[in-house]
């Protein structure tokens, strides 16, 4: 009997093969057609760890390496150079990529820097020229990065966390729901360090128009209706968005298609919004949608790191020792037949619990249902 041999496996082994091929040499033509100022840049960002904010190049020369410097939209790229000449070649070159205004530049001499305390994420320079290193430092945001380039090496320098800034990780600052700061810094503002949208709310009558507000290293994540300002009436637009809260370069946004009614009455809920929003260090946890699950964000990039299945309809979050706590389910009296549900709110989930899970993982540790209400049917 003769028997006939299955291939598929080996072709799809070899397809595989074939597709890791393709991929490698993809990358390899990548490479050769990046410029030397493109792989200089590249290698900068690589070694500060900076992943967005103001980047400052002093000494930017022609400019060519302080244009690749701006990744993406997330960096603010300004150089300083003290010849005329050179800065308008800079100019120049930067115009032709479509960069400028992203990226400018400026003649500068001098040895105090143009920029107020605590501003700057990234300063590159392969020659201070006689800035000193207290005054790098002085411009530099707390965790912000000197990368200096001394006697043919580059020089990483990290601004520490001041001792005196605190972090307001949670709707009531911390997971213990106490709402007093241990921020010694904080006085009466006697300037602005940054103006950035929404500059307005909506209105002095309906819904807030802005929900919740965190910060943690170096970044502020808030929840913003960014509709027209023209009319009320105008659907919500919300988005989670966030910038650094030094110098508020916008880092991302995350589009939140179904959030509470726009056109509540000013402080009439639902209490629970600003409870859905939490940053420990560089992960952001949040719904992003009133029914929607827990979700685990890249502070920085605001990419997707796990989404927590079973957690939709939470309505607050509490992270601690790398454990989320949750409160599951709708806590409000939702009104049907016209009322909140016809005007775009989900329906009332019907349970209502207390779970803990890992947030590394996802594994759900415990659950404490609510016992059922006496007259609630």
């Amino acid at each position: 009997m003769h028997m006939q041999r299955d291939c598929r496996p080996i072709r799809a082994m070899l397809v595989g093969i074939l597709m890791e091929a393709l991929a490698l040499s993809a990358g390899h033509a990548q490479s050769a057609n990046e410029t030397p100022e493109a792989a200089q840049a590249r290698a900068i960002l690589e070694a500060a760890g900076v992943q967005g904010g103001v980047v400052v190049h002093l000494g930017c020369g022609d400019g060519k390496l302080t244009a690749a410097l701006h990744a993406n939209d997330r960096y603010l790229v300004h150089g300083l150079d003290a010849d005329a000449k050179t800065i308008e070649t800079a100019r120049r070159n930067i115009q032709a990529l479509g960069l400028y205004g992203k990226v400018s530049v400026e003649q500068w001499t001098g040895k105090r820097l143009p920029y107020a305390e605590n501003l700057v994420n990234l300063l590159v320079a392969e020659d201070l020229g006689g800035v000193p290193m207290d005054e790098v430092m002085r411009v530099l945001a707390p965790l912000g990065v000197a990368y200096i380039k001394t006697n043919d090496a580059w020089l990483k320098t990290v601004k520490p966390w001041p001792k005196d800034i605190d972090q307001w990780t949670h709707f009531l600052h911390g997971p213990d729901n106490n709402a007093v700061a241990q921020d010694t810094v904080v006085a009466a503002p006697r300037s602005i360090q940054w103006v950035a949208d929404p500059k307005w709310g909506r209105s002095h009558e309906e819904l807030a128009s802005m929900s919740a507000a965190v910060t943690a290293n170096g970044r502020v994540f808030f929840v913003a209706d960014e509709a027209p300002l023209d009319s009320i009436r105008f659907t919500g637009q919300w988005s989670l968005i966030a910038r650094d809260a030094f110098n508020g370069v916008l880092l991302w946004k995350k589009e939140i298609p179904v959030w509470t009614d726009h056109l509540r009455q000013f402080r009439s809920g639902p209490a629970d919004l600003p409870r859905r929003l939490v940053a420990v260090g560089d992960v952001v946890y949040v719904t992003l949608g009133l029914a929607a699950p827990v979700t685990a964000l890249n502070a920085a990039t605001g990419d997707v790191i796990r989404v927590y299945a079973g957690t939709e309809y939470t309505e607050e979050i509490l992270a601690d020792g790398g454990v989320l706590y949750l409160a599951v389910g709708t806590s409000e009296a939702n009104r049907t037949g016209g009322g909140l549900v016809a005007r775009g709110e989900p329906a009332p989930s019907g349970f209502r619990y207390l779970t803990a899970i890992r947030a590394d993982t996802g594994e759900r540790l415990w659950t404490l249902k609510r016992p059922p209400e006496r007259g609630r049917h």
